[in-house]
């Protein structure tokens, strides 16, 4: 009886030291880079618990919903064994053999190292509580959900080499690529996609790399030098500090970028971030050629209205907490869908070391008309030096009938 107790105690011992097997340091490691990738946002649908999935996300074919990621073995990746994992991340194929959509950017995660991709399997496996919650059928239809195709799909658009060091620059450089093309899947929203919905480019070898997308009915500006409607005015220092808080003297973070802030980039170390930095600031620009200037006149008034009291008659506003519209990449973008979106909707508020913002931008899609949002934009890409085209009434209907006003509710995603 004694010998027995012994012996299973053991037995209990050991097994306990399996479920646990990684240090806390690798632990920790995989939860610094679980923000980095930034996956709570994606894999955790409103009112669920943290990467227990059932996000909707839009896609060209049709909405899907994001996966359970937790450790639940019938619902979700607790049967994954490494190989399964890095199989799904590098290149978009489940354990059970089908094959992911590139919503998931497995194109950009296939340049994670094998030692960090260890890492956040140890994170996701022995940190993040299992959830026992059945994945979402998508709402795609026949046969556009077919996934046999992404097969060929991932053979012309995706690359499984990872992240190869560059001897031409130094450490800070090839830190701030490896997070922007790996982790960080900056080209996911900045870079423009092709009729396949592939990203034009995966890295700084075409001049496609993150020179601006719409998707979403947001427009992810250019990171490449502009000196307009990309950052070539801002500094090493500018793009750190909007990183770590949706702040600077050039701009204040808003839609979905609110979100990457929110829980990704604001946790990174400053080290990180101006690795981030430094490699953004050796992009050349883009020629975007000179756009014939809207008229601005009719929105004069309106902007005096209803924009002055906040961003000034001048558009300086109260930098580094309400925006400044001279010299905003935003508003002198050469696709005008964030700065109409923003008008008709507001933006939620930027949250940072748990303080949400005292200011956000309010919505005026009730208060303004069609004419009267685009009259207001106008006035805006062509005052204070901003010379950008103009926008119709159209566009902004376009975008109202797809999009809804920005939540008020402060939400702040828990990685465990």
């Amino acid at each position: 009886m004694r010998i027995s107790f012994i012996a299973g105690a053991v037995a209990l011992a050991f097994s306990g030291a399996a479920a646990a097997a990684s240090s806390p340091e690798l632990i920790a490691k995989g939860e610094y880079l679980a923000r980095a990738g930034d996956c709570v946002v994606c894999h955790t649908g409103p009112g669920e618990k943290p990467f227990a999935g059932g996000l909707k996300m839009g896609t060209p074919l049709g909405e899907l919903y994001t996966t359970n990621i937790t450790p639940d073995k019938d619902t979700g990746i607790g049967s994954y064994t490494f190989e399964d994992f890095e199989q799904a991340m590098r290149k978009g194929v489940a354990k059970d053999g089908h094959h992911l959509y590139p919503a998931m950017p497995y194109p950009s995660y296939a340049k994670v190292s094998e030692d960090d991709l260890k890492a956040l399997y140890a994170f996701f496996m022995e940190s993040v509580p299992a959830v026992s919650r059945k994945n979402a059928p998508t709402e795609i239809p026949r046969p556009l959900n077919w996934r046999w195709p992404l097969a060929m799909w991932n053979m012309v658009f995706t690359d499984t080499i990872g992240y190869t060091p560059d001897p031409a620059h130094d450490e800070a450089w090839n830190r701030g690529a490896y997070l922007i093309q790996g982790l960080g899947h900056c080209g996911s929203c900045h870079t423009p996609r092709g009729i396949f919905f592939q990203e034009k480019a995966l890295d700084q070898g075409r001049t496609a790399y993150l020179s601006g997308g719409n998707l979403d009915n947001w427009f992810a500006s250019s990171l490449r030098s502009e000196p307009d409607s990309g950052l070539g005015n801002w500094s090493v220092a500018d793009i750190a500090q909007f990183l770590k808080t949706g702040h600077n003297e050039r701009a204040t973070a808003f839609g979905t970028m609110v979100d990457a802030v929110n829980n990704s980039t604001q946790y990174l170390s400053d080290t990180d971030l101006t690795a981030i930095a430094t490699y953004l600031k050796s992009l050349p620009a883009n020629d975007h050629g000179t756009p014939a200037v809207a008229d601005g006149a009719p929105g004069a008034k309106l902007y005096s209205q209803q924009c002055a009291a906040c961003h000034l008659a001048d558009g300086k506003g109260h930098a580094p907490y309400i925006a400044p519209l001279v010299g905003n990449p935003v508003v002198q973008d050469t696709d005008p869908t964030s700065l109409i979106n923003i008008v008709l909707n507001g933006s939620a508020r930027v949250v940072v070391a748990g303080m949400p913002d005292a200011y956000r931008m309010p919505q005026f899609r009730v208060l303004m008309k069609d004419e009267e949002v685009a009259a207001v934009v106008n006035y805006i890409r062509s005052s204070w030096g901003n010379r950008a085209a103009a926008v119709t009434g159209g566009q902004v209907a376009g975008i109202r009938s797809k999009t809804d006003a920005a939540s008020d509710a402060v939400v702040i995603l828990k990685m465990r």
